[in-house]
């Protein structure tokens, strides 16, 4: 299996906040173009789903991944995607940055 080439480390890019409620909400941008992997910190336990920012998915609690709160996650993007929210039991805050 051929495994991702990791970086040391990475530029700390745009930055987008997300409340997260009962109902998922989408990023209101979407990646940049030199944006393959982002950056997530909740104050909450919540559901995220990266899709395409033309054609979003809602995320729920089935479709989603799951983010604990006060925790610190790095997912492998593609440029001009986008990323929905939803709370787990607790309305918050997700902080996305995109990373280059």
């Amino acid at each position: 299996m051929a495994a991702f080439p990791k970086h040391g480390a990475s530029r700390q890019g745009v930055t987008q906040t997300l409340a997260v409620g009962a109902a998922s909400v989408q990023l209101p941008n979407k990646f940049g173009t030199e944006t393959w992997q982002i950056r997530l910190a909740s104050t909450t336990g919540c559901f995220f789903l990266v899709t395409e920012f033309a054609a979003p998915v809602a995320a729920t609690t089935a479709n989603g991944s799951y983010l604990p709160p006060n925790w610190v996650d790095y997912i492998i993007v593609t440029p001009g995607e986008t990323l929905t929210v939803i709370e787990a039991s607790a309305a918050g805050s997700l902080t996305v940055t995109e990373m280059s």
